[in-house]
């Protein structure tokens, strides 16, 4: 199918999801809250986890003019200070009792990534909409249970991608579809985390030091398996491990990859392989990989490839690029190349005017906003779980190919690898005693 033909399928479907809250997933049911707010009534929301990235959400929320009327951190240092800045906010150091205060609309889940499908459920299990830190959950069969939880419950749900939200991921799809570039059949999505943002490819800390009085370890590690404490994971450095976290994939992965499935709307790969990676541990992740996925045709867009760089590797530099930064991607037409900085304007190779196409795509009023708009009766957020959730898997699967060190082939109906049964283990995880989905 032609290019011009591609492009006024975009066009049509997009169109489909000018809302006045943002952007809906294609072919997802829009879902309407169980008991609607009004439009002019404030958001009673409650958080858990309270400090880190919790003070940019809190930070988004209160702009917004909601009421936080809820916090709970397994730190207690964290939880004052945010508390001091949010008077009359209740407090919490165990989510479950959180859950219980009767005035909460909705859930901000800004916890490591082991915790996020556990919070998210049991808010949802109580009525309570759900906005979910990325990646929105620590395993695939986590989110495949999320994504169809939120539909069953008709919840307003969110990941935390903002750029889903950002005007540079709307300019960089009406650019790769306005036919500048051609036919895209190859992806490249990079990311320079791990890096110096915390470490990967190491063995479990042998040092056994006392629990700090502010931390409430049992909670922090919730439905993880038991180890004594170490700082070598909280406040920060646990997404450096399996058990807790899931590397730079899930770590930036859900931003830079969610421009190019945005754009393309992309289906569940057919397959994932690693193709090179180094110092892969039974308990972290490796300090450096790479990734590629193959994608089916689906409609008038052909198959694709899209391949992952992360820890300082990069792709190729393209012709007519000076340099690439230190995240982004670059779709590969079979009439040029747009290198697109992550958060950052894109570039067509070789052409000095770069303001590319009139702009075509409904435009968001800002994520956070989305969120609370949704909750009080408006249209679903863009990165709603109908559209997080397939990006998730996507992203979490290229961990499973790290593991497995093998490539794999992707059943996504019956959610397995279909040649490498061996691999089925790494898509659900055990949870600790006490602990359930």
């Amino acid at each position: 199918m032609s290019q011009e033909m591609h492009r006024r399928d975009f066009l049509k479907r997009t169109a489909l999801l000018a809302t006045a809250a943002g952007i809906t997933r294609l072919g997802a049911a829009e879902e309407t809250p169980t008991v609607p707010k009004s439009a002019t009534d404030k958001l009673n929301v409650g958080f858990i986890g309270a400090g880190g990235k919790a003070e940019g959400n809190l930070a988004g929320i209160g702009a917004t003019g909601s009421n936080i009327v809820a916090l709970c951190d397994i730190d207690s240092v964290r939880l004052a200070k945010s508390a001091a800045n949010h008077k009359g906010a209740q407090t919490y150091t165990d989510f479950r009792k959180l859950l219980e205060q009767k005035d909460i609309d909705a859930i901000i889940v800004t916890t490591p990534d082991h915790t996020h499908a556990i919070a998210a459920m049991s808010a949802m299990k109580m009525g309570k909409h759900v906005y979910v830190e990325k990646p929105m959950c620590k395993d695939i069969f986590e989110t495949r249970t999320l994504t169809e939880a939120a539909r069953k419950f008709k919840l307003v749900t969110q990941m935390g991608n903002h750029g889903t939200a950002s005007e540079y991921i709307r300019r960089q799809a009406e650019w790769v579809h306005s036919g500048a570039i051609g036919t895209v059949k190859e992806i490249h999505c990079w990311s320079d985390r791990p890096g110096n943002s915390w470490p990967q490819g190491m063995n479990r800390p042998v040092e056994t030091p006392p629990v700090p009085a502010n931390v409430a370890w049992d909670l922090w590690l919730g439905t993880a398996p038991e180890r004594p404490y170490n700082p070598a994971y909280h406040p920060f450095k646990w997404r450096g491990f399996w058990d807790f976290g899931t590397g730079a994939l899930g770590d930036m992965g859900c931003h830079i990859i969610n421009y190019p499935f945005f754009t393309f709307r992309l289906p569940a790969p057919s397959s994932v392989e690693c193709v090179g990676s180094e110092g892969l541990t039974a308990e972290c992740p490796p300090k450096w990989s790479i990734i590629k996925y193959e994608f089916p045709a689906s409609g008038d867009r052909p198959s694709t490839t899209l391949t992952w760089y992360d820890g300082g590797k990069k792709p190729e530099l393209p012709k007519g690029i000076k340099k690439l930064t230190a995240n982004g991607t670059i779709y590969v037409g079979d009439k040029g190349v747009i290198c697109a900085p992550y958060d950052q304007p894109a570039e067509l190779a070789g052409e000095p005017d770069n303001r590319g196409p009139k702009p075509s795509l409904p435009r968001s009023p800002g994520h956070y906003k989305e969120f609370v708009a949704a909750c009080k009766g408006g249209s679903a957020p863009g990165a709603n779980f109908d559209y997080a959730g397939p990006l998730t898997e996507l992203v979490l699967m290229g961990n499973v190919a790290v593991r497995a060190g093998k490539k794999l082939e992707w059943d996504s109906a019956n959610l397995k690898f279909t040649n490498a049964p061996e691999a089925n283990q790494y898509l659900r995880r055990e949870y600790r005693a006490g602990w359930a989905l």
